[in-house]
């Protein structure tokens, strides 16, 4: 088949979206197609039954409710739909009343500077929606997304003298995540140190009761929202986690949703060839012999969606990177992901990939569109826009010619819309790839036993805090004292001097350094 009767085949065509996934370089085969047939029916019936609400994490006894939020006519009860409707409405009230100044600053004018406290889905999100809508926003973004302290002083001298004029929003489903909440106490010791009343410029994004929730309602915070046990964090965009900071900006929210809901009405249909999110999974499949055999690697082709790569990397590989299939085999099912925009990558990781290992597939995401208004030619009748669809095409040609994959979703610009529609795209391959490796995307036990080990080092770190006094001593000699791994307390001594709560004086290894108060 030639490539041009491979396009034609191959192509997935909303033309009433503007969108067009093009799968004509990825080799897919009828016999293939065929093989896949009692998979993809599975997975079209998994697909129905988790918008129906049926539970889909076991660990948590939940239900996955993500499509709910951008039509909640799906709901599958009132209840749920009024969890969606009636925060909705609250925060596009809220939001209006920050941007006309209604609720404003103890001090006096208007709120200019939004700070997200936040990690993972709560500030990867928001970073994305930001970063591709944000250039015209009502409100300059901030984000404590870590809790690095150098990385909290520097967006704090960041905003600078405009503290007094920064809402800052808390968000932690449970309110005990530990980044979540030392970015808290930072935040709050900050404004308290500039004579400032922290809750008069706080707001909480949270479950109900939880321990952030009671601590700003004890504290009389401005305002929380709320964040639903069937909302996922790397799925809680389209929930008051990316829709509070998205209206607070003046980003469209109702486009943004329309797109998500109308990519998922289009991926509802039970045709393949008209189902683009199924067709990308199988693409996902196809590509790694349906065990992540090779790596993802995201494109996009415009400056704006340069965050794109990050969001799909927590999306993808917090969902479908996991040990265990459904029925307890060990499996350890996964795909890489990473990326950066293009053209800026033909100059660094592209060299590369089609000369390098063939272990990926790569995903180009056009946007037609160049710019509004006109173009200078920088070359007689050539634009910058037309030097970046050449460097797509062309580097899309070349990775082929030399026997590398790839897939190119199509979109006419970057706008709320089409933002919606591409993450809506991704959201549902995810979903319908799981099923297709028979895996719960909806579930992250790997991520909950690094929480785990986290604490269980923080436990140590007292302990070692409380042995070292009097004369130096050694790692050895505080394992020994309080019966841990040596290995372990010389990590925790290192860590103590560092930050000036021990000296160090170094043997000839490390188990003859020395250590003191």
């Amino acid at each position: 088949m030639s490539n041009w009767q491979s396009y034609n085949s191959n192509l997935t065509r909303y033309s009433d979206l503007g969108f067009t996934l093009d799968l004509s370089l990825m080799d897919l085969t009828n016999d293939f197609l065929k093989e896949m047939e009692p998979k993809v029916d599975r997975a079209i019936k998994d697909m129905v039954a988790l918008e129906a609400g049926e539970v889909a994490n076991p660990d948590e006894g939940r239900m996955v409710g993500h499509y709910w939020l951008r039509d909640a006519n799906l709901a599958p009860n009132d209840t749920i739909k009024s969890q969606i409707t009636e925060p909705l409405a609250a925060l596009k009230e809220f939001s209006e009343k920050v941007l006309t100044g209604e609720i404003a600053p103890p001090n006096g004018g208007r709120f200019e500077n939004l700070l997200i406290v936040g990690i993972g889905g709560s500030a990867l999100g928001p970073q994305f929606i930001y970063d591709a809508l944000g250039e015209d926003s009502k409100l300059d973004t901030y984000f404590f997304d870590n809790t690095d302290p150098t990385g909290l002083d520097r967006t704090l001298r960041a905003i600078g003298g405009g503290l007094n004029k920064t809402l800052v929003l808390v968000v932690s489903k449970s309110g005990g995540t530990p980044e979540t909440r030392n970015g808290m106490l930072e935040a709050q010791e900050f404004f308290e140190s500039e004579k400032l009343d922290f809750a008069k410029h706080a707001v909480a994004i949270t479950g109900e009761g939880s321990k952030l929730f009671n601590y700003a309602t004890e504290h009389n915070w401005l305002t929380t929202f709320p964040m639903e046990d069937w909302v996922g964090g790397r799925t809680s965009v389209m929930s008051t986690v990316g829709l509070v900071p998205a209206a607070l900006q003046g980003i469209d929210i109702d486009s943004f949703l329309a797109g998500a809901a109308a990519m998922d009405k289009k991926t509802r249909s039970q045709n393949l060839a008209d189902n683009a999110a199924l067709r990308l999974a199988l693409g996902w499949y196809a590509a790694g012999n349906g065990k992540g055999e090779k790596d993802m690697v995201i494109l996009p082709y415009k400056d704006s969606l340069g965050l794109f790569s990050k969001y799909l990397q927590q999306l993808v590989m917090e969902s479908l990177g996991k040990e265990h299939d459904l029925d307890g085999n060990v499996v350890n099912q996964g795909i890489a992901v990473y990326g950066n925009k293009g053209s800026t990558d033909q100059h660094a990781y592209v060299q590369q990939l089609r000369d390098g290992v063939k272990n990926f597939f790569a995903t180009f995401i056009e946007v037609r569109k160049g710019r509004d208004g006109e173009s200078i030619e920088v070359d007689p009748s050539i634009t910058t826009a037309d030097y970046l669809q050449g460097f797509l095409r062309g580097t899309r040609k070349a990775l082929y010619e030399s026997g590398r994959n790839s897939i190119t979703i199509s979109i006419n610009e970057v706008t709320p819309f089409t933002v919606g529609m591409i993450i809506a795209l991704y959201e549902r391959a995810v979903s319908f790839y799981a099923s297709l490796v028979n895996i719960n995307a909806y579930h992250q036990p790997g991520v909950e036993a690094g929480k785990k080990a986290a604490t269980t080092f923080l436990e140590l770190l007292n302990q070692v805090r409380g042995a070292l006094t009097g004369w130096d001593k050694t790692a050895g000699d505080i394992a020994e004292a309080t019966d841990n791994n040596p290995e372990d307390v010389y990590h925790a001594l290192v860590h103590l001097a560092a930050n000036g709560e021990a000296t160090q004086s170094e043997g000839a290894t490390p188990a003859e350094d020395k250590f003191k108060i």
